[in-house]
């Protein structure tokens, strides 16, 4: 018969694990925020650049259509 591990030593066990888990969740939350920190930018970016597409196709005076594909398709 296998002896049980005393209450102290299951509650520590515990503890440990509860704070590498609150470690990963803290190192998560970092990734997380870094990610939607760049996404913000990028979609500044694309904003800016949508922005700068539509004001150089208003000065070329060309309508805002798609062009034919070309013959060889």
């Amino acid at each position: 018969m296998s002896e049980d591990p005393s209450v102290p030593d299951r509650v520590d066990a515990l503890e440990i694990r509860a704070a590498h888990h609150e470690r990963n969740l803290d190192e998560l939350n970092e990734v997380v925020l870094a990610q939607w920190k760049e996404i913000d930018r990028l979609t500044r970016l694309v904003r800016r650049l949508e922005e700068r597409l539509s004001e150089a196709e208003a000065r070329s005076g060309r309508p805002n259509v798609p062009e034919p594909p070309p013959p060889h398709y």
